[in-house]
C-alpha cells in the first residue's frame, strides 16, 4: 500500500528489516550505544556545525508527546506562553497548555493564513509573563509553511524562549535551527525521516537546559530534564521501545547518507509531480503556490465527489490519501508525499486518481 497520509510513512526494506535485529535490555550498553548513536546522528542532520551547543533527548512516544514534553517542562513559575494558533497542531499545543491554565491569549489565525510576526512583536511588548512562543513550522492541516525565522527572530530580540513543533517539517523543509537561535525544536521518527512512529524527540539548547532544571515538574513521564539525566548516562527513564529505536538509527544512516539537503530537493520534486499532475487533471489546491510546504499538498475535493468514495476508490488501487479537519473535513483532501516512495509511484498515484474521478 503506498501511503500518501502525513505519517506514518512507507519505509525501505533496509529500515523495515532493522526491527528484527537481536533483543537486548535497555539497561545494559549496548542501548546506550544505540542511544548515543541517535543523538549523534540527530546533531549532525539537525544542527550541523552547532553539534556541541544542543542535546537530542529521545522518548519512546508519538511526537505529540514530545511536543507536550517541550512545552510542560520550558516554563519557570509566574510566567506564561503565547502560542501562534492556525491549525489543528497549533490548536492542540494551545490545548495542551490550557490544560495547566498556563497561557495567555493565543494569536489566532484562518487556518489558510500565516501568522504575522510584527502582531506578535506587539503581543510580546503587551506581555512581559509571556516566557515561551509556541509555533509549529509545518501546519499539515492545511499543508501550510508558517514564517520560522522570522518569528524565530523576533522571539529571540525579545529574550523570550521559542518551542518550535517541527514534527512534520524536520528534513522535509530547511530550517537553521542553531543560527535562529531556536531553543527547542520537537521531531519525531515516523515521517520526514522516514522510520516508525513511537519514538519521538526534542532538541535543546545547552544554554536552556540549565536553566530548566529549576522550574517545575508538571509530569513525570514528560519532563525533560529527567531524560536529559539519564540520558547523559546512556539511559531512558522509561522502558523504550528498542526494535523502533534500531529502526530509527537505521532511517538517520539512510538520511546522512541521501543529505539533508538532498531529502529536501527529492520531497519538493516529488510534490511538484503531484502538483503538475493533479493541475492537468483540474484540480484545486486549496493554498496559493507561495505557502505550501514540500511534503503535503491539500485539495479542494472534485465536484460531485465525496472524500470518502474517492478515498475508497483510491485504496481499491493500492493508494490511501488523508481527509481534511475540522471546518475542512467535507471540503478538501490532502497528498502526502513524505516517505521511501518513487517517481514511479507518484505517477501511478495520479493515473489511479484520474480512473477514480472518471468513475461513475
Amino acid at each position: 500500500m503506498v501511503l500518501l497520509n502525513p505519517g506514518p510513512v512507507n519505509v525501505s526494506e533496509r529500515v523495515r528489516q532493522a526491527l528484527v535485529k537481536p533483543d537486548i535490555c535497555h539497561r545494559e550498553e549496548e542501548f546506550s550505544e544505540l542511544l548515543h548513536r541517535i543523538q549523534t546522528k540527530l546533531l549532525s542532520a539537525f544542527v550541523p556545525g552547532a553539534e556541541s551547543e544542543y542535546v537530542a533527548v529521545l522518548m519512546t512516544g508519538s511526537g505529540t508527546a514530545a511536543v507536550e514534553a517541550a512545552l510542560m517542562s520550558s516554563l519557570p513559575h509566574g510566567k506564561r506562553m503565547l502560542i501562534l494558533n492556525n491549525g489543528v497542531y497549533g490548536e492542540r499545543m494551545s490545548q495542551i497548555i490550557g490544560l495547566h491554565r498556563l497561557g495567555v491569549s493565543e494569536l489566532k489565525y484562518e487556518w489558510t493564513v500565516r501568522p504575522d510576526p510584527e502582531r506578535l512583536l506587539l503581543a510580546l511588548r503587551q506581555h512581559p509573563e509571556v516566557h515561551v512562543v509556541g509555533m509549529v513550522h509545518h501546519e499539515t492541516t492545511t499543508g501550510l509553511l508558517n514564517p520560522v525565522h522570522e518569528v524565530a527572530e523576533i522571539v529571540d530580540n525579545q529574550n523570550r524562549v521559542f518551542v518550535l513543533d517541527a514534527v512534520s517539517a524536520l528534513a522535509g523543509e530547511t530550517l537553521d535551527i542553531a543560527k535562529s537561535h531556536i531553543y527547542m525544536v520537537v521531531g519525531t521518527a515516523g515521517k520526514c525521516i522516514q522510520g516508525f512512529p513511537g519514538v519521538s524527540f526534542v532538541l535543546v539548547r545547552k544554554g536552556f537546559v540549565e536553566k530548566m532544571r529549576a522550574y517545575p515538574k508538571r509530569s513525570w513521564y514528560l519532563h525533560l530534564t529527567h531524560y536529559i539525566d539519564n540520558e547523559g548516562r546512556g539511559m531512558i527513564p522509561f522502558t523504550p521501545a528498542v526494535q523502533v529505536y534500531y529502526a530509527f538509527d537505521e532511517a538517520l544512516n539512510e538520511l546522512l547518507e541521501e543529505g539533508v539537503s538532498n531529502r529536501i530537493q527529492r520531497y519538493k520534486k516529488m510534490a511538484t509531480v503531484i502538483r503538475e499532475g493533479m493541475a492537468k487533471l483540474g484540480v484545486k489546491p486549496l493554498l496559493p503556490v507561495e505557502r505550501q510546504s514540500n511534503t503535503i499538498t491539500a485539495y479542494h475535493l472534485p465536484e460531485g465527489l465525496s472524500y470518502h468514495v474517492l478515498h475508497d476508490r483510491l485504496k481499491q488501487q493500492g493508494y490511501v490519501i488523508y481527509a481534511g479537519q475540522g471546518n475542512l473535513e467535507n471540503k478538501i483532501f490532502r497528498v502526502a508525499n513524505m516517505g521511501a516512495l518513487t517517481e514511479g509511484q507518484f505517477g501511478g498515484f495520479l493515473n489511479a486518481f484520474e480512473q477514480a474521478c472518471r468513475q461513475k
